[in-house]
């Protein structure tokens, strides 16, 4: 099989290639071709977020298939709008690859970006092809408010309850199975593909969060982002959180706890929000502790973190 990169199709038949697997959803006024694009803004505001990835720190091509990177780029994005209370519209996309690159690998990329964001409506509109040593991608998404206060994190109150939509620890111990060599554990695939529960994080929005974030750095860390943005002290207990016997299985092939992947792993990009006490839980949903008065801080009552790391920190000890 003749392998093409590339450079064998230039900068311009790549984009031809690449454009020509993302279809347009409703959103999108002006796709891909043009000097920018056009998408609807009914709400007259628009949410925005962006993220890196880069080869060797983000993703690694022996262990996730191009797909896979391209659902996992755009989930990463696309929950960031969610947790913001907004409906994702678009997503910008910049690819700097080595010239040597399969122009299959980006294809099954494009084809990850895309299946990721079209049950939401959302699509990827343009973006950026340029020549890099390193394989790295930078994708922008937007976003919906459809008339609704942005959810931030800055409004937790004291007397809220704190709530999580969606699985943890799973992507922390895919990674960790990688690591130790066990690249065929279903678990793996939840660090290759994440699915972050977009539905129940806008159902969260409606029911009146006060403050909401998704889990990238790990359920501690992004807690305590929310805390100091909200000026409020935060209480959880390991009690309520079900017990995962895949989780479970993992911890005791690798000698680790559960526990460690629950609070401190990222990327799962589940969702954890403050509700005011007398808010309906929506369905998908489970409440873990409680908001207090007090400076911005995070409390764990039961299963104890060894170590000071809490989480994600591209500056911080090997992670």
């Amino acid at each position: 099989m003749i392998r093409i990169s590339v450079a064998d199709v230039g900068e311009f038949g790549l984009i031809a290639r690449v454009v020509a697997r993302l279809p347009q959803g409703p959103t999108s006024l002006l796709g891909p071709g043009d000097d920018g694009a056009v998408v609807t803004a009914p709400d007259g505001r628009v949410v925005a977020s962006t993220d890196l990835l880069v080869e060797g720190v983000h993703f690694r091509r022996d262990w996730s298939t191009a797909y896979d990177v391209g659902r996992r780029a755009a989930a990463a994005n696309l929950a960031d709008i969610v947790a913001m209370g907004a409906t994702p519209t678009a997503l910008l996309v910049g690819l700097a690859a080595p010239p040597t690159l399969a122009v299959e690998w980006a294809e099954r990329f494009a084809d990850g970006l895309r299946d990721e964001c079209d049950p939401l409506g959302a699509s990827v509109v343009g973006g950026d092809v340029v020549r890099s040593e390193v394989l790295t991608l930078a994708v922008t998404a937007l976003g919906d408010l459809g008339g609704r206060a942005p959810v931030t994190r800055a409004g937790a109150r004291p007397g809220d309850s704190v709530v999580v939509a969606g699985r943890l620890g799973h992507s922390a111990a895919g990674l960790a199975l990688l690591r130790a060599g066990h690249p065929d554990d279903p678990v793996v695939a939840a660090y290759r593909c994440p699915s972050p529960p977009y539905a129940a994080g806008l159902a969260l929005a409606a029911a009146g969060a006060t403050a909401m974030i998704d889990v990238s750095d790990g359920l501690l860390a992004d807690l305590r982002h929310l805390a100091a943005a909200s000026g409020v002290h935060i209480e959880i207990e390991t009690r309520r959180f079900p017990r995962d016997a895949e989780l479970g299985r993992v911890a005791e092939l690798l000698g680790r706890h559960p526990f460690e992947w629950v609070l401190i792993g990222g990327e799962d990009h589940a969702f954890v929000a403050c509700l005011p006490a007398e808010a309906e839980l929506p369905a998908g949903c489970r409440w873990v502790g409680r908001v207090f008065s007090g400076a911005g801080g995070v409390r764990v009552i039961g299963w104890q973190p060894r170590g000071t790391r809490m989480g994600f920190d591209h500056f911080g000890a090997e992670q």
